[in-house]
């Protein structure tokens, strides 16, 4: 068996390059690696959500899908990045029920936001780590860990933007029925008038 590597989610990297993505860094925790995962803007607000302790006005799917489990009694027991293909990475999560175990297949971000609801350890592959990780060493590791950004910097990340950029991601947020996301593009344009 592969050897594991544990990660915790460190924060954000606003990615200028594509509107409406994040880069969510992951860092080794008993080492310089830095993994970073690019999830959307709905993705990257829910776990905002869950690193701030804020409650949205109306539960999210990954709360939904954390008052399942606990309904029905069953635990994360781990979330597992095993491969990268075509520019995305691939999870699993391993649940427990009882003596169960299932090994599902789950989107990384989908998997992370659950992991948080439910404090299970999220791992990636040695192999992955050693492709796709970023070393940093005394000054660049510092520089990147305060340019990540916490759940509670998410929502700034809007004022990096025009206005322009903002209503095509509120009229999209809306498209898809994303009223959470919505209802914070359009008090940012309000606080600027718009």
């Amino acid at each position: 068996m592969e050897k594991r590597i544990k990660l915790s989610v460190l924060g954000f990297s606003f990615n200028q390059n594509n509107t409406g993505t994040y880069g969510l860094v992951l860092a080794e925790e008993k080492g310089a690696r830095r993994l970073v995962v690019m999830i959307g803007t709905a993705e990257a607000q829910a776990i905002a959500f869950k690193l701030q302790n804020t409650v949205p006005p109306r539960p999210l799917t990954h709360d939904l899908l954390y008052a399942i489990l606990i309904t029905f009694d069953i635990t994360l027991i781990e979330v597992m990045i095993y491969t990268y293909n075509d520019g995305i990475f691939f999870s699993k999560i391993v649940l427990q029920q009882d003596n169960k175990l299932v090994e599902l297949e789950a989107r990384t971000s989908d998997a992370i936001n659950i992991a948080l609801r439910t404090n299970a350890p999220i791992y990636a592959t040695e192999h992955i780590m050693n492709e796709l990780s970023v070393v940093f060493q005394d000054d660049s590791q510092s520089k990147l860990d305060s340019e990540a950004q916490t759940g509670a910097d998410l929502a700034g990340n809007y004022k990096q933007l025009d206005c322009n950029e903002i209503e095509k991601l509120l009229e999209k947020a809306v498209n898809e029925e994303n009223y959470e996301l919505a209802s914070l593009l359009r008090d940012e344009l309000k606080s600027r008038d718009v």
